[in-house]
C-alpha cells in the first residue's frame, strides 16, 4: 500500500493515467497530502452535499453541516481502516451522522422554545436561546472563518457556504483554477490549526 501511494502522489493530475479512487486518496490524506484532499474533494463533494441535502432539507444548515464533515474527514483521515470498508462508505456514513445530529438538534431546540411559549406564551421569541443551543464546533469554525486572509475567506466561503464548485469559484472570481485550489487549501489548514486539530 505504502508504494501505491507514493506511486500515487508523483502521478501529475492529467497523466491520463486512470484516476484514484477515494480509498487511495483517503489514504494520503491521512498522510497530509493536501493536494490529494482537494482531488478528494472534488471526487466526494456532489454526493456529500446531496445527502446532506436529503436529510437536512435546510439550504443554510446543510452547507454548514457540509463544511463540518469536509473538515472532519481531513482532520480524521487517520482513523479511517480501509480492512473495514470502503472510503467513500466510510464518508458517507460520517456524513449521515452529522447531517441527523443536526436535525435532533433543531429538533430538540424547536421543542424547548415550544415548551418555554406553553410555559409563558406572552414570552417573545428569543434569538439568544436559539444561538446558545447551536453546537460549540459550529461558533468555533465561524470564529476561526476570522483568521483567515480576505481571499481565503471568500473562496471558502463561496465553496462550502455557498455551493460552488471549485471551477465555479475561479469563475466567479475571476481568477485561475488553480490558484481557488491553493487558497481553498491554505485556508482549510488555517482552519484546522485554529480549532487546534493535530494530525
Amino acid at each position: 500500500m505504502a508504494k501505491r501511494e507514493r506511486a500515487l502522489q508523483s502521478i501529475p493530475p492529467d497523466a491520463g493515467l486512470a484516476e484514484p479512487t477515494p480509498d487511495d486518496l483517503l489514504a494520503l490524506v491521512a498522510r497530509g497530502d493536501e493536494s490529494a484532499f482537494e482531488r478528494l474533494y472534488d471526487v466526494v463533494s456532489g454526493s456529500v452535499f446531496g445527502l446532506i441535502r436529503r436529510v437536512v432539507r435546510d439550504q443554510a444548515q446543510s452547507e454548514e453541516v457540509f463544511q463540518e464533515v469536509m473538515l472532519e474527514v481531513w482532520r480524521t483521515a487517520t482513523r479511517f481502516d480501509p480492512g473495514r470498508g470502503k472510503a467513500m462508505t466510510w464518508i458517507l456514513t460520517l456524513t449521515h451522522r452529522r447531517a441527523v445530529d443536526r436535525v435532533r438538534s433543531a429538533q430538540a431546540a424547536s421543542h424547548r422554545e415550544e415548551h418555554v411559549a406553553r410555559l409563558d406564551p406572552n414570552r417573545p421569541f428569543d434569538e439568544v436561546s436559539e444561538q446558545v443551543s447551536g453546537r460549540l464546533e459550529q461558533r468555533q469554525v465561524r470564529r476561526c472563518l476570522g483568521f483567515l486572509t480576505g481571499l481565503q475567506r471568500e473562496s471558502v466561503v463561496l465553496a462550502y457556504y455557498q455551493g460552488y464548485s471549485y471551477p465555479e469559484v475561479a469563475s466567479l472570481l475571476g481568477i485561475p483554477l488553480g490558484t481557488v485550489k491553493t487558497r481553498m487549501r491554505d485556508g482549510l489548514i488555517r482552519l484546522r490549526d485554529c480549532m487546534g486539530v493535530t494530525g
